[in-house]
Formats: C-alpha cells, sequence, structure tokens
C-alpha cells in the first residue's frame, strides 16, 4: 500500500533503519513523473544516476554526463517534492581536478538542482574530497565495488572484490569512509560474501545493486525494474512489470485505431452549439 502518511525521509531516518534492522528500497530515477510516483509507493531513496547518459541518452557509458545534465535532471525530481531523499550522483570530471572544484560542483547540485545529498565513486583516490564535500554542510553517499566513472581502468564492467586483495582494500574503504562521515554505501557488483562482510562492518546503511542480500537495503534503476526496455539487463536486475510490452501494444493499437478512422471517436471530439452548427450547414 502507498505510504501517504509517512514522514520526509532523511539521512537520520536511513541511520535509525540500519540500527533497528529495518531494510531501505532505493530506486535510480531521472524526472518528475517517476519520482512523483516512487515518493507514493514509499521509496526510501531517490538516487538522481548518472547512468541517464546510458539510460536516457543512449551512451555506451557514463562518461559524457557533466553537471548540465545532473542539475537538470536532479531539479525535475525535486520539483516532485518526494518524500524520499533525493540524492544526486557527481558525474565524471566534476570531483577530479581539485578538492575546490569538487565542493564548488556539489553546492551547485544542491543550490540549483534541489540534492539533498551528493553520491561520488571510489575509495582512498577520493578520500580528501568527499571530507571536503561534508565539511561544506552537504550529507555524502560513497559507492565501492564496480564504480562505472572508472571503466577505463577497470577493463570494463566486471564484479569486483573476488580477488582476496581487493575485497580487503574495499572492506578498508568502506570502514574509512564511515570515519570520514558518509551516510551511506552503495556497494555495486561485489560477492555476496563480501557485501554482507561490509555491512556488519559499518553503522551507516549499505545499498547493494548487485551486492547480495545481505546488504541494509537495495536499488535499481526505476527503467529496469519496470521492463520499460527489452534491451540486456544485467544479472542483478529483477523486472518487476514488463512496461515495454504494455507500450509497445498501445503504441501498435494507436497506430491501428488511427489507419481505421476509429481514433479520435466522437468522445475524443469537441462539438459546436446548435445555432453555430447550423450556421456552418
Amino acid at each position: 500500500m502507498p505510504q501517504l502518511d509517512r514522514e520526509k525521509i532523511t539521512v537520520l531516518t536511513l541511520k535509525k533503519r540500519k540500527e533497528n534492522g529495518e531494510k531501505i528500497s532505493a530506486v535510480t530515477s531521472y524526472d518528475y513523473p517517476s519520482a512523483k510516483i516512487a515518493s507514493k509507493a514509499g521509496i526510501d531513496i531517490i538516487l538522481v544516476g548518472d547512468s541517464l547518459g546510458m539510460v536516457l541518452h543512449g551512451d555506451k557509458n557514463t562518461l559524457k554526463v557533466d553537471m548540465d545534465d545532473m542539475i537538470y535532471h536532479t531539479n525535475m525530481v525535486a520539483k516532485a517534492e518526494p518524500l524520499s531523499l533525493v540524492v544526486s550522483d557527481m558525474p565524471f570530471q566534476s570531483y577530479h581536478i581539485s578538492v575546490e572544484k569538487a565542493v564548488e560542483n556539489a553546492l551547485k547540485l544542491v543550490k540549483k538542482g534541489g540534492a539533498e545529498a551528493v553520491k561520488l565513486e571510489g575509495g582512498r583516490r577520493r578520500f580528501k574530497v568527499i571530507e571536503a564535500i561534508i565539511n561544506a554542510e552537504i550529507p555524502v553517499m560513497g559507492h565501492l565495488g564496480l564504480t562505472p566513472q572508472s571503466i577505463n581502468r577497470l577493463g570494463g564492467y566486471k564484479v569486483q572484490g573476488k580477488i582476496r586483495e581487493r575485497a580487503k582494500e574495499i572492506i578498508q574503504d568502506a570502514i574509512e569512509l564511515e570515519k570520514i562521515g558518509v551516510f551511506a554505501l552503495v556497494l555495486e557488483s561485489i560477492p555476496m560474501e563480501l557485501g554482507k562482510k561490509i555491512t556488519e562492518k559499518v553503522s551507516i546503511p549499505t545499498i547493494g545493486i548487485g551486492a547480495g542480500k545481505y546488504c541494509d537495503g537495495q536499488i535499481l534503476v526505476f527503467y529496469d525494474l519496470i521492463g520499460f526496455t527489452n534491451l540486456y539487463l544485467p544479472k542483478f536486475v529483477r523486472k518487476y512489470a514488463d512496461m515495454h510490452s504494455v507500450v509497445y501494444d498501445a503504441l501498435k493499437k494507436y497506430i491501428d485505431d488511427i489507419k481505421k478512422e476509429d481514433f479520435p471517436g466522437d468522445k475524443e471530439s469537441y462539438h459546436l452549439n446548435k445555432d453555430i452548427d447550423e450556421f456552418l450547414k
């Protein structure tokens, strides 16, 4: 049932969820209507992800997405005034040049985009940047495991943490990110056992995407979980609806009704008043 009477979700809400052992729900969304329905359904976190480069723009990866894209789409989500916490991705290059530039860009996502928190990828390479953004009074969500902005260095979209040394590094980074002050961690494409270990090691919520059932919460892309596409989807995606077929069938019926002159019908048409109707005859 829709949680229409629930309170606004904040970073403190999520902390309490972890403490109480309550699972957290999250979706990646990029626009007003999807944010509106996600909030109405009771989703805890709406992440405005840079995955919009692939999902909406048709790019092969997320690297072309820039600050203007993120501000624009974050603003659309924020306009829906969701009770969900609105988190905005910091795109590639927005936090890689300097600490000062990273803080400036994070502030833009909050002031211009309406984000309530930001997310950025990486562990030890990003500690100073993350600490500076938190010091600027902006909540930060971390992101470990498969970090899509690093695909050129990682050699593609590969499961991370399968080798002992890499798993150890991810665990250490998670512990350090908690110390720095991130309010939550996205864990992407790592073995389920590693996701469980990290979740037990930190007192902040872990949000899994291909990280197994032991994480404190889960996140999927809105368009993926409703089945809006019939293209390849990662193993970790579960489709809860087949909207691609629904929309396709609707469009085919629309085309057919136009050809048969069945649309528009009488109920979709406007009519003149009687006196004007007589005048036109």
